[in-house]
């Protein structure tokens, strides 16, 4: 996915392509610089999602699949999605990107959706995280509608409330793994032995323990996927967004990277949203959501075991 917006341009530019380009260590501190400037319009403070008008949720609660579907029904959603267009003009021609999209997404659910190329996925990530303008439709989430925030508004949802996990891995080559994790939580002013300490945490959680000192080109592209994983956990988002997370890694690599993918949304009760063209990698997921043609085809909600097509006709699974 290559977001559309511009602070998010620059995000992809500076963390794919920054460390080719500085290729002397004396550059370092420009880049990190640089890098910082970037980051901090995107990443996430280390603060609770506040749902309007709701309570926390306690620890107690379910996990999706122990879900009956009277009890899912009374979920709190967290992602509610209405009649969503987006139109592009290219040339005298509209392309729907987005086609009429309705859907919902609930605390502590792992979402999938699945398409082909040009399906509408990506936009439709986009959409979730603010980083592009719907032309017609509402994205509402824990309880605010992103699409009438200006960018200012959104800079500072994303920072509080959302996670990213790039297909790319996107970590600083001049940085070991638990320095990468840790850079998020320098924006803030913590501690170095602070933020040092909440990375290990997390590697240990992704199970890179032992790898803490490597540095991304003594890592395999799993291992590397697993940091990229850890640093969007540090700042302890409620909501993850993740394109195509296992696009650049083996199959065997995959299965275990969707593992620890499952294994995280249960015990740390995140909401992931997740987008793939892979059917495989989405039956591990709560929901799978079908778009072809940037329309939603099939809805496939696995803990109420219930199946809604795209007439909205509803079928017991």
């Amino acid at each position: 996915m290559k977001f559309t917006d511009v602070a998010n341009d620059r995000l992809e530019e500076t963390l794919s392509g920054g460390q080719n380009r500085e290729k002397n260590e004396d550059k370092l501190e420009d880049s990190a610089s640089n890098l910082t400037d970037v980051l901090q319009d995107i990443l996430e403070e280390d603060a609770p999602l506040e749902f309007a008008g709701e309570e926390q949720a306690d620890d107690g609660k379910k996990h999706s699949d122990d879900y009956t579907k009277e009890e899912a029904d009374s979920r709190r959603v967290v992602i509610e999605v209405k009649d969503l267009y987006k139109i592009y003009k290219v040339g005298a021609s509209k392309v729907r990107a987005l086609n009429g999209v309705d859907f919902k997404v609930y605390e502590g659910e792992f979402c999938a959706i699945v398409g082909t190329s040009g399906s509408g996925k990506s936009t439709l990530l986009n959409m979730l995280a603010g980083l592009e303008k719907p032309t017609k439709g509402e994205i509402v989430i824990a309880g605010h509608h992103i699409e009438k925030m200006n960018e200012n508004k959104l800079v500072r949802f994303r920072r509080k409330n959302v996670g990213f996990i790039f297909q790319s891995f996107n970590l600083i080559g001049t940085m070991n793994a638990m320095e990468n994790v840790a850079l998020p939580l320098s924006f803030r002013g913590m501690s170095k032995d602070l933020r040092l300490k909440k990375a290990m945490k997390m590697l240990k959680l992704v199970g890179l323990k032992e790898h803490a000192f490597h540095k991304p080109n003594q890592m395999s592209g799993g291992q590397q996927q697993r940091v990229g994983m850890a640093r969007a956990l540090v700042v302890n988002p409620k909501i993850m967004f993740a394109d195509e997370p296992t696009g650049n890694l083996d199959s065997r690599t995959s299965k275990e990277m969707m593992d620890l993918m499952r294994k995280v949304v249960n015990e740390q009760k995140k909401t992931l949203v997740m987008v793939t063209h892979d059917d495989s990698l989405a039956a591990i997921a709560d929901k799978v959501i079908r778009i072809v043609d940037g329309r939603i085809v099939k809805i496939e909600d696995r803990s109420t075991k219930v199946m809604e097509d795209n007439e909205h006709e509803t079928i017991k699974l």
